[in-house]
């Protein structure tokens, strides 16, 4: 009885305004405004650019918008739509198997004693550019018709938002192009929006969502030319579609040992800038695809976390220490290691110096060895 309440309360009237809502093509003004919150991501604090807008919009919208994604998702996976090369927002995919497929490729070709030069591409705002009438184009294109395009279209269009910041909020302003960041339905749009980017291309490119990466073996002077016309096919691409791309933060990196000069590659005229370590999908590569680097990285950001634990928790019991390790440190070692899991003894001695420190934080236990500590722990 309690829960045909419930479902009377709640759900029914949600499901006749959703089903008003699909049937008429329109959409309620309130699922279509947006408080926008900036959520920093690297860089200068100061600069609006190093800040992620982060669209806060109606729960009852994205209820609604997750239920057409789910529609949708199964349209373009069962007709094979979007491209295997796609590894971001789809099931079963993930950074790790984008990093797996990347240096799977790499390493097979330094094994046979060629190099690789791989190109990092960075889009310029790309949730915030797409443009809708292009978008809408795409999704007619691969059979999204009907009422759910008249759906999504005025989903879209007439969008507003306004930027608000420790309890400040600025004016309201009409939303132009882009599709919301934070909403559900925005990155399936996006993904749609820039499947087709590697028509015609011979090169292997890999994505996670806006996160594209370009890569060929080179063999010789001719793989460069190749790999430079597939970049210029890219500019044009993002010249027809309006997705340009931001050249200053598009880097190339020559990963194997050179035995001749290292090619240059350019985008609208300019020269990108190489690379011997870049951050791909939080995970350092380095062009002797070596891990130094990356266990540097990990070993700094747990062990801040532990300073944390260790200052702010008064009661250290083993329960709740375990608990909050798990929680909170161990993921920084274990992001992403099938990929860049640690060779050398110096590698692996400095990662475990985060567990050995977590075990002397225990009072009950400091006093025993490590190995008993591990083990009254179940580490």
């Amino acid at each position: 009885m309690q829960s045909y309440l419930i479902f009377r309360l709640m759900i029914y009237p949600l499901l006749l305004l959703f089903r008003k809502s699909l049937e008429e093509g329109d959409v309620p003004e309130d699922w279509k405004t947006a408080n926008v919150s900036p959520i920093f991501k690297k860089g200068n604090r100061g600069l609006p650019e190093n800040y992620r807008p982060v669209s806060l919009t109606s729960q009852c919208s994205k209820i609604l918008e997750s239920i057409i994604r789910d529609c949708l998702t199964e349209h373009l996976e069962k007709n094979c739509v979007i491209t295997d090369v796609q590894h971001g927002f789809r099931a079963g995919r993930s950074c790790l198997s984008n990093l797996l497929s990347f240096l799977d490729r790499v390493s097979e070709s330094i094994d046979s004693g060629d190099v690789v030069d791989a190109i990092y591409l960075d889009f310029a705002k790309a949730f915030d550019k797409v443009p809708y009438e292009r978008l809408l184009f795409k999704l007619e294109k691969y059979g999204i018709s009907g009422q759910l395009l008249k759906w999504i279209t005025a989903w879209l269009r007439d969008r507003k938002q306004r930027v608000c910041l420790e309890g400040v909020a600025s004016d309201w302003v009409m939303v132009i192009s882009g599709v919301p960041q934070g909403s559900v339905l925005g990155p399936l749009l996006f993904l749609i929006y820039i499947n087709d980017l590697e028509d015609g291309i011979s090169s292997l490119i890999l994505k996670f969502a806006d996160d594209t990466k370009m890569f060929r073996k080179i063999s010789n002077a001719a793989d460069s030319y190749i790999l430079q016309e597939d970049l210029d096919t890219l500019v044009q691409w993002s010249k027809k579609w309006q997705m340009t791309f931001n050249v200053e933060k598009c880097k190339v990196m020559h990963i194997g040992k050179q035995k001749e000069q290292k090619a240059n590659y350019f985008m609208h005229g300019y020269e990108l800038q190489e690379c011997h370590e870049e951050k791909d999908l939080g995970v350092l590569i380095s062009s002797d695809l070596k891990v130094g680097s990356q266990c540097n990285q990990a070993f700094l950001k747990a062990n801040r976390m532990l300073g944390v634990l260790k200052r702010t928790v008064a009661y250290k019991s083993p329960d709740i220490m375990l608990n909050l390790y798990k929680a909170l440190v161990r993921p920084h070692v274990e992001y992403c290691v099938s990929a860049w899991s640690p060779y050398y003894a110096k590698d692996k001695h400095l990662l475990e110096r985060i567990q050995h420190r977590f075990t002397k934080l225990i009072p009950q236990i400091r006093h025993l060895p490590y190995a008993e500590r591990l083990k009254k722990l179940n580490l």
